[in-house]
């Protein structure tokens, strides 16, 4: 009776230690980012009134691999004109899997955020953003976009950032211009920069 509870006993320790040599071998890596293979920006003029006037001009980037994977995104250039205003819309897409990523953004919308930096929106700006998404709540799927009358530079960068899992309740979270994110927690699923040039 004792020799079989022995026995039984290095079979299970045998067979735990087999268990743990093999869970060890195999991590499993888990990667929650989303896979981003096409950023379009569409641009339509505003007047006065806050009313669009005009046709949509688009600019987009792209990489059959994603855009945080692959090594070397094509990436337009963005034009806008000094003294206007703008409606600016960001669609994104995996082409992988031929998913609309900006409807998941926006249904995860307490999960995710657009910010707005680079020289375009931050130091001596060029570029000012106002979040404007219909459901009010600060994702920067939709945004004004205006440019300055008198801009110092005529070339920029506008570069931008998608982060989720973030805390929107930190301290400088609502700034669409937000520099030091990264302390609002998360991580980045989109970081990429556009040359802005104002005409």
């Amino acid at each position: 009776m004792f020799k079989s509870r022995k026995n039984l006993v290095y079979v299970m320790a045998f067979a735990a230690l087999a268990f743990t040599s093999c869970e060890s071998d195999d991590p499993v890596i888990e990667n929650d980012q989303e896979v981003i293979t096409d950023v379009t920006l569409r641009f339509q003029e505003l007047n006065v009134a806050g009313n669009p006037v005009g046709a949509v001009t688009s600019f987009k980037a792209s990489d059959p691999q994603g855009i945080e994977v692959g090594k070397a995104p094509t990436i337009e250039n963005v034009s806008l004109t000094k003294g206007k205003t703008y409606s600016m819309k960001i669609e994104v897409r995996n082409s992988i899997e031929n998913e609309d990523i900006t409807k998941e953004i926006i249904e995860e919308a307490e999960k995710h955020q657009f910010f707005f930096l680079g020289s375009a929106f931050v130091g001596s700006p060029v570029l000012t953003y106002q979040y404007a998404d219909p459901s009010g709540k600060l994702i920067g799927v939709e945004g004004k976009v205006t440019v300055s009358a008198s801009p110092g530079l005529n070339n920029a960068t506008m570069r931008i950032v998608l982060r989720h899992d973030l805390d929107k309740n930190f301290l400088g979270a609502t700034n669409p211009n937000f520099q030091t994110f990264v302390q609002a927690g998360g991580e980045s699923d989109l970081d990429i920069a556009f040359p802005l040039i104002i005409n």
